[in-house]
């Protein structure tokens, strides 16, 4: 390449900088493409004549012509084809018997060239049997072949300057040979066959004899993803779901055309890391519409996007975080352990929280902490570029009555553009196969009612449940629906739009708050959201039904969207109406029927319980956090020794439970510590464990005895109780002076063993002191044991939730423990806590209770 700039400047010499300049610079891309893609000799020529400069390269392989492909300015990817398309006055290939040239012209400016093109740039020929990639996600197949063009680029060069990587020359020539067929064959159908959504299900020709070709280029990708992840290339390797993605294209070209049937991407197997099958590419506008606080960062590590919820939660605007670094939200001291976690991941690939619900805190903008679930996605734009979402639950917020607490997006309408987009929605008819309302059968009713229970029971968050209700209604009755919800001071929220076909719809256009149900108002919305219906509508409600805010933009969304007729009905739970359904065909379709009411109103039956089931759900879970959040001590400040402790409710429950800390100073001038766990996961053993807490504090403290006697004291106090407490809990005294010697002194009742980690990493669970739980013999003796502390060491205590997994022994669980603390031996005792939550914590099923101590001499 660089003997073919050389050339080009030298053959140039005459011609003006701008003309010479470009013509190098396309001279050495049209030859790096033809070392690349062809493999044979290159010749070049160059030429000036007329004001005017062109170029001619040409190889040996007329077989393999242009294949374009769209790629980004920022991909690393080869630009060839693309910077002569869009510098060249004119461009062409042509191809003879034995020999394929590419050339190229640049005119002079002012001057007009007759038209050019590069001709037929689809699939090589030979591709004759189909394989069906089915639900391809667009913006995941961009991210996959750009990686795979990168990877195989840098090998290609790499072989030139005698690096192999253990990759045979031969294999590597077949490997890049297969991989441009591939994509040629991709892009070709994908050129062919219209998008439906994001995802489509793409029928490519591709060469019969291809399978051998395939398994080398998997061998040969595979050896140099083994490369990226050693930093031996310059391609940082593949995210997981990349590498799921690229091994099924690699098995359904294999398995189809050795017989099998097609196997969706939707529905293929994949770890946290590498899921969830997100169909559709990342849009700023997605995360802008949803009600879950949410970021979005990119590979820089810098913000480029956060909604309104997220800016409220963390106490900024939303536009001032934008191009902030991401430790602009996360607490001081997990900055350093988080960039060095997102250096790895962009290095080997490997994630350590993608994929999975982890209790974390997040900094607000005053600098206090909030407590939150952080789950990530990696996602991906339509055009490859990678997308890290981040969605923020609040672990401890004040209850929402309607569960959705979105950004106003009302002042949309005040706005010249209005509200909505303004192109108005096609008129889609079903197929023709497609039996609607009245004219369903009893099976299809039965089975559109099953469905809508299905998708309320199986998910506990409503956004989801309501998209996928929506799918259903108009998959079988409509052709768009919307649910309306009260929420709180009575405001009515849209939460939810569907569209048969989504390509028509952008959601963030048409959910969010909507004016007020005033006495004003008098159209169909405002009148089933008192309580009539449901309601049949033979058109579009007249100007006349606009009177207020609240009816005009009822009767705009029908604009809009299309709507010859409809069924709005209410949505009752308890005797309370909180909310309305609306379903709607398009002029050109079928209208709605008397006989469709019965139906609609049997659908919303199923449809109100199950909403009211998900926001009792997302209420009482919230109450449960902020009732256990309130029980939790504040950890006194006890000079030489630094403590700090951490609570996590379960991520899959929404009752609150009996695990709890403590930690006071006794008058002796020791240090109480506590830690238990009451058996159940309710009201009663949230009850018990306060009641527990409190009277082992007052036992703890009148008489200061060793801390057996004070457990057996407990448990007395604990069969006096109206409802006797079964728990396990573990009472200790660190005793020493501020210089040290320490010591300490415990008794369990049936918990879990304190840890025990040392400055250098060492480790040793305290077995001493156990017995028998609480609530089951109130005069058995209580064994104590006494340990030494060393200086800097850390003394964990912890609950069940954070190390046990269901169908695993305990010891391979405690062992896991103790790697996590060795690691963390000498991180600060913040980062120690929580950095075990990040390890150990994500996605459990029970609650989680730490609770750690660590003696530092007196300076």
């Amino acid at each position: 390449m660089a003997s073919a700039r050389r050339f080009a400047r030298a053959a140039l010499g005459g011609v003006s900088s701008d003309l010479a300049d470009t013509a190098e610079l396309l001279v050495s891309e049209l030859v790096t493409n033809a070392v690349l893609h062809a493999h044979t000799e290159v010749e070049v020529s160059v030429w000036a004549r007329g004001g005017r400069v062109g170029a001619r390269v040409s190889d040996h392989r007329p077989c393999r012509g242009p294949a374009l492909r769209a790629y980004s300015p920022y991909a690393g990817t080869g630009q060839g084809l693309a910077l002569v398309e869009r510098l060249a006055s004119r461009h062409g290939v042509e191809t003879g018997a034995g020999s394929k040239t590419v050339w190229f012209e640049l005119w002079p400016e002012g001057a007009t060239p007759p038209p050019s093109g590069w001709g037929d740039a689809g699939p090589p020929p030979g591709c004759g049997r189909t394989v069906t990639l089915v639900d391809v996600p667009a913006g995941l197949y961009s991210a996959s072949q750009q990686h795979r063009h990168l990877l195989l680029r840098e090998l290609v060069l790499a072989a030139s300057a005698g690096e192999r990587f253990g990759v045979p020359p031969d294999d590597l020539v077949v490997a890049h040979d297969t991989n441009n067929v591939i994509s040629a064959c991709v892009t070709a159908a994908l050129a062919d066959r219209p998008s439906e959504g994001e995802a489509r299900s793409v029928p490519m020709s591709v060469p019969a004899d291809v399978v051998p070709a395939v398994r080398t280029l998997r061998r040969v990708l595979d050896l140099a993803e083994e490369a990226a992840r050693d930093e031996r290339l310059l391609t940082l390797p593949a995210f997981p779901r990349s590498r799921v993605f690229q091994q099924w294209l690699f098995d359904q070209i294999i398995g189809q055309l050795a017989g099998e049937r097609p196997t969706a991407w939707t529905v293929t197997r994949r770890e946290p890391g590498a899921s969830p099958s997100e169909l559709v590419p990342w849009e700023a506008s997605h995360l802008e519409g949803s009600r879950v606080p949410t970021i979005a960062a990119n590979e820089d590590n810098r913000i480029i996007a956060a909604n309104r919820p997220a800016a409220d939660l963390l106490g900024w605007n939303a536009d001032d975080l934008v191009g902030r670094r991401l430790t602009a939200v996360i607490p001081e001291h997990l900055r350093r352990r988080h960039v060095a976690a997102f250096t790895s991941l962009l290095l080997t690939g490997t994630p350590r929280i993608v994929g999975r619900s982890v209790p974390l805190p997040a900094l607000h903008h005053d600098g206090r902490l909030v407590p939150v679930r952080l789950f990530i996605q990696i996602q991906e734009t339509a055009d490859g570029r990678t997308v890290f979402v981040a969605q923020l639950t609040p672990r401890a917020t004040a209850s929402i009555a309607a569960g959705v607490s979105g950004r106003s997006r009302h002042a949309a309408l005040q706005e010249p553009s209005g509200r909505y987009p303004t192109t108005t929605a096609p008129a889609l008819g079903r197929p023709p196969s497609a039996a609607t309302g009245a004219g369903m059968s009893a099976l299809e009713r039965l089975t559109l009612q099953a469905e809508i229970g299905d998708a309320l029971s199986n998910t506990q968050d409503l956004d989801e449940a309501l998209q996928r209700v929506g799918r259903s209604l108009t998959r079988r009755l409509a052709d768009w629906c919307a649910v309306d919800l009260f929420g709180e001071h009575a405001r009515v929220e849209r939460v939810c739009v569907v569209h048969r076909d989504p390509r028509v719809l952008r959601p963030e256009a048409y959910e969010g708050p909507l004016p007020p149900v005033s006495e004003a108002a008098r159209g169909p919305l405002a009148r089933v959201l008192r309580g009539a219906g449901p309601l049949l509508l033979g058109e579009v409600p007249p100007p006349s039904q606009a009177s207020s805010p609240l009816d005009a933009e009822y009767r705009e969304l029908f604009r809009r969207l299309g709507g010859g007729s409809a069924i709005v009905a209410p949505l009752r739970a308890r005797r309370e109406i909180f909310g309305a359904l609306t379903v709607a065909r398009t002029s050109g379709d079928r209208p709605f029927t008397e006989g469709d009411l019965a139906l609609v109103d049997e659908l919303v039956r199923s449809l109100a319980l199950g909403v009211d089931n998900v926001r009792l759900y997302q209420e009482t879970r919230n109450i449960a956090e902020r009732l256990q959040h309130s029980l939790l001590p504040v950890l006194p400040d006890l000079g030489h020794l630094r403590v700090a402790a951490r609570y996590a409710s379960s991520s899959t429950t929404a009752q609150v439970g009996g695990d709890w800390y403590d930690c006071f100073v006794l008058p002796s001038g020791g240090a109480a510590l506590v830690i238990g766990d009451v058996t159940g996961h309710n009201l009663d053993a949230t009850i018990a464990m306060s009641q527990l807490r409190s009277m082992l504090r007052g036992i703890a403290v009148d008489r200061q005895e060793p801390a057996g006697t004070v457990l057996r004291r407990l448990d007395m106090a604990n069969h006096s109780l109206f409802r006797e407490a079964i728990a396990t809990c573990l009472y200790g005294i660190v005793k020493g002076p501020a210089e040290g010697p320490w010591e300490l002194e415990h008794s369990s009742a049936g918990h879990l063993p304190p840890l025990l980690t040392t400055e250098e990493g060492g480790t040793r669970f305290l077995e001493g002191g156990s017995s028998l739980l609480l609530g089951m013999d109130p005069d058995l003796p209580r064994p104590v044991a006494v340990n030494p502390l060393p200086a800097r060491s850390t003394v964990l205590l912890y609950t069940d939730g954070l190390i046990e997994r269901r169908d695993e022994p305990l010891d391979h669980a405690m062992e896991r423990l103790r790697r996590h603390t060795a690691d963390l031996a000498r991180e600060p005792l913040d980062v120690f806590c929580d950095e075990l939550l990040i390890g150990l914590g994500a996605d459990s099923e029970d609650d989680i209770a730490i609770l750690a101590v660590r003696p530092v001499p007196a300076s």
